[in-house]
Parts: C-alpha cells; structure tokens; sequence
C-alpha cells in the first residue's frame, strides 16, 4: 500500500500500522546498510557496536549479562568480546564478589570509539532533513510515543 497522505476510512488502523513499520524498517536498514562503512573501516561488525552500546564507563556487567542483554549465546558474546579486547576497547575483570565471573569494562579507548560510532549513527540522513518542521516534529511525537509504550510493555 502506498500512503499518499490521504487515510481511506476502507482502509483498517492495523494495515496503516503495517505499512508504517515496513516504511520504518526499510527506511532504518538502508541507513543501517549505509552506515557499515565506518565498522568496517575499525574491523568491527554490528555484533561489537552492539556490545558497545550496552557498555557504559561507569559500570562493567559480567559477561553473562551482555549475553542475555544481547539475546546471544555466552560463545558469541565471548567471541564479540575477544575482538574488542583486541583492539583496546574493552577489558576483563574479575567480579568483585566471585573470582570467575568475568565482567566487561569499557576503556578510554572504547568509550572514544564508541562516541564516534555514535556521532555517526546519529547524523541524519539528507532525507530527513529535507522534510519540512511540520512532517518532522510529526515523526518525533510518532516515534516517541512508540519508543515510551514499549517501555511500558511486559518482558
């Protein structure tokens, strides 16, 4: 269905919805698929932003956590966090309470690294800012009002 700005009443308030999400994910992967080029450029894939996006600097959760956090495997978030360590971004620590659980901290290094990944998944694409200041404060109540009910929704 192609939304011409114009609501049919034929039309249900679940097919709107629909096209609205397809129009929202299309819209986010071509932006996800244009912005690799700066992960690839450090040797990261979006597994690593991933982690980094979950890592704060004044906490470090254990790995087993950012496994669940991330909805991985505790070998997959290893794995993501072996590549990290690598490059300086994050380290190992022991828990404070248990030797063996590893926690995750993020280093200066990660926190610069993550900044700038942010820098650049934040920057609006051209499209966005050729839509007038109507049409955009539009799509910020919309997606404001989406992101503070799934907040709401039970796990």
């Amino acid at each position: 269905m192609a939304y011409d700005g114009a609501v049919s009443t034929t039309v249900t308030k679940r097919a709107l919805a629909e096209e609205a999400w397809r129009l929202f994910i299309e819209c986010a992967w071509t932006r996800k698929s244009e912005g690799m080029g700066l992960l690839k450029e450090m040797g990261l894939t979006p597994g690593h932003l991933k982690v980094l996006m979950l890592l704060k600097e004044d906490a470090a959760p254990p790995m087993g956590t950012l496994a669940d956090d991330m909805g991985v495997h505790a070998s997959m978030a290893t794995w993501l966090i072996d590549g990290l360590e690598e490059r300086g971004m994050v380290e190992r620590r022991t828990g404070p309470t248990d030797r063996r659980v590893k926690t995750i901290q993020l280093t200066r290094k990660g926190a610069k690294i993550k900044a700038q990944l942010l820098e650049a998944m934040y920057e609006p694409p051209p499209e966005f800012l050729a839509l007038d200041r109507e049409r955009l404060e539009a799509l910020i109540g919309a997606l404001d009002a989406v992101k503070g009910s799934s907040l709401e929704a039970p796990r």
